[in-house]
């Protein structure tokens, strides 16, 4: 067996184990794919984790960059109180009119707002009508731009807020400094800030699983 069919082999015991799969994140992929998206949607068990993180967290109004199909949207907004608020970016409008239909079908749409446009635009508008600050904000979005969507999310912040930033170990292509793929530019980018803000601490974490090998980072605001 390859790496990544024990990886793939994980995954699925995990998810059935653990009863990580339901009805309406069942309907979101199935949506999704029937719409033509990309099957790039986080793994059941890291949904799952982003669920525990915002739970962890305490999170009452969660920021989301890139929604996609609004399968991590699901698991975040189900962390939330009946009266917390996500508020997510994405910048196809296909996509988004998929991720609403998803959320509504999830029983979500009181607590969920889906913005479209390019993040970098929509962003000041969030800040403009006083969105923030949020108590976390989860980065899964064009990876070349992942700098200034840790600005962002710093912006955006308050102290304990915690940002989270997915696919930053690129199958391992993050540790090549030589590299001029705008992704992992971006990505390393990414990083650097984060090691460089004194108001941030923060982590990457590797990943395998039956989306490949990568992994996340992880920062609080502490001041």
């Amino acid at each position: 067996m390859s790496s990544h069919e024990t990886w793939d082999a994980v995954d699925a015991y995990i998810t059935e184990t653990l009863a990580l799969r339901d009805p309406a994140l069942d309907t979101t992929l199935k949506a999704s794919a029937a719409a033509g998206l990309p099957p790039i949607a986080v793994s059941e068990p890291q949904g799952r984790m982003l669920q525990l993180l915002a739970a962890v967290q305490g999170a009452r109004s969660i920021l989301e960059i890139g929604t996609l199909g609004g399968y991590s949207t699901i698991c975040l907004a189900r962390a939330l109180p009946e009266d917390g608020r996500l508020t997510t970016l994405e910048y196809d409008p296909a996509h988004a009119e998929v991720a609403r239909g998803n959320i509504a079908a999830a029983g979500l749409a009181d607590r969920v707002e889906v913005r479209v446009g390019a993040a970098l635009e929509t962003l000041p508008q969030v800040q403009a009508d006083g969105l923030g600050p949020f108590d976390l904000v989860f980065i899964d979005a064009d990876k070349v731009n992942n700098p200034s969507y840790v600005r962002w999310a710093l912006e955006l912040s308050r102290p304990g807020t915690l940002i989270i930033v997915d696919n930053v170990v690129r199958n391992g292509k993050v540790s090549d400094a030589s590299s001029q793929d705008p992704a992992i530019l971006g990505t390393r980018a990414a990083l650097e800030f984060i090691a460089a803000e004194p108001r941030l601490v923060g982590t990457a974490v590797q990943t395998v699983g039956s989306k490949g090998y990568d992994g996340f980072a992880l920062a609080r605001v502490v001041g």
